[in-house]
């Protein structure tokens, strides 16, 4: 799995440098601490955030209101802006400097505490 990660890393690495060749794209990683910086990141967190809330869109059984079951959801369109947000995703954590190395042990560390609050009453 992890040269599965690796592979989407890479892949999204070089779409971002090919979008700094073509687009404009900003040099990466940003310093997160400046203005510029942090302005950058936060533009593409809402591109995510959006992909997530189209992702939403696609679960028509969510809406409280809603008395009739909907049984015919887009997987495909569903798993596609899930993706999107993914792809945005490991744009912020590269944009922001972070290694693919970092990520997974910062995530393995945060799994490890959010087991034991589960297991201790949190």
């Amino acid at each position: 799995m992890q040269d599965k990660l690796q592979e989407m890393w890479n892949q999204q690495l070089e779409f971002m440098n090919l979008l700094k060749k073509k687009r404009g794209f900003p040099e990466f990683p940003v310093d997160i601490r400046s203005k510029a910086g942090q302005k950058f990141l936060k533009s593409i967190t809402y591109e995510c955030m959006g992909e997530l809330f189209e992702a939403n869109q696609e679960l028509k059984n969510s809406k409280t209101h809603r008395a009739t079951e909907v049984n015919d959801l887009d997987k495909d369109a569903y798993l596609e802006e899930l993706i999107d947000s993914l792809h945005f995703f490991f744009e912020i954590v590269i944009a922001s400097g972070v290694s693919l190395d970092e990520m997974y042990h910062a995530y393995m560390q945060k799994g490890v505490k959010n087991f034991d609050r589960i297991e201790n009453g949190y």
